[in-house]
């Protein structure tokens, strides 16, 4: 008899997942993920979704989430995923006021925050060697690289994940499709990267077209709109609080003096289903 799989399809500003339950026990072990991940996401002949999210038992926290890419890789980290996590558990009252979740970019904090989620990601590692930048030294911030002959001027950001962010003029200049590989595969990054097309409105807001490492173009990013916010400080554009207006919906992202970034936004539930494992 063909093995039926129970799934939660939640979404986050836009940026969707296929989330499934493995705390009791874990319905995909001996599954190889990377190759479910390629099909449950696929939005024709599977489920669809910017990732397969797993959320687990952890040893070292109160839960563990890992989160498979669209093309089977494995994410460190993924903003929005935390928060739809965070909805799942406070929904079925598996959590009260805080969570500690366990990734593989390190224990996030995450609380309810009005009709939303708040959630601690850390602080962001700024230095070229740390994201990792390859023929750059120490900050990576307005610097040159040429990119399908053309040159832009990059600020690089790890959120756990490695970032490009590009601010721009115009946004509506921006081949997304041909320019976001161009830089994702870009040899400067050897763990490829997220890319990040800015347009400043204000010292509070920013317009942002993601390039998401693994997935392509998305609605939203979560740690991309961190990494935003963190790269418009540096170069004396943006305040340290500001919204995030992506494709999917907006994400509130307050850089702290105590250097942890705080990323706050919604999460929904959008329909619960099952599917045959293969």
């Amino acid at each position: 008899m063909c093995q039926k799989l129970e799934f939660i399809k939640t979404q986050g500003a836009g940026n969707d997942f296929v989330l499934v339950d493995c705390l009791s026990h874990n319905p995909l072990e001996g599954q190889d993920l990377g190759k479910l991940a390629i099909r449950l996401c696929d939005r024709h002949f599977g489920i669809g979704g910017d990732g397969l999210v797993l959320v687990l038992p952890s040893a070292s926290a109160d839960f563990r989430m890992r989160i498979m890419n669209p093309d089977g890789s494995e994410a460190e980290m993924c903003g929005n995923a935390t928060r739809c996590v965070a909805k799942f558990l406070f929904d079925r009252g598996l959590a009260q006021k805080t969570i500690r979740l366990e990734t593989l970019a390190g224990v996030k904090i995450i609380e309810a925050a009005g009709q939303g989620y708040s959630v601690n990601m850390g602080k962001p590692a700024l230095d070229a060697s740390e994201i990792p930048v390859i023929g750059y030294e120490g900050r990576v911030v307005s610097r040159p690289l040429k990119v399908a002959d053309r040159e832009f001027d990059i600020t690089c950001v790890s959120m756990g994940n490695p970032h490009c962010v590009i601010f721009v003029d115009a946004l509506d200049e921006i081949v997304l499709d041909k320019l976001g590989p161009a830089v994702e595969t870009h040899p400067a990054f050897p763990k490829r990267t997220n890319v990040e097309f800015a347009k400043v409105l204000g010292r509070d807001k920013v317009r942002v077209l993601v390039w998401e490492r693994a997935a392509g173009v998305t609605l939203a990013c979560g740690t991309g709109a961190c990494a935003t916010l963190v790269a418009g400080v540096l170069n004396g554009l943006l305040d340290r609080k500001a919204t995030i207006h992506l494709p999917g919906g907006d994400l509130l992202i307050q850089w702290l003096e105590s250097g942890e970034v705080l990323m706050t936004g919604p999460a929904e539930e959008v329909f619960r289903g099952e599917i045959a494992l293969e």
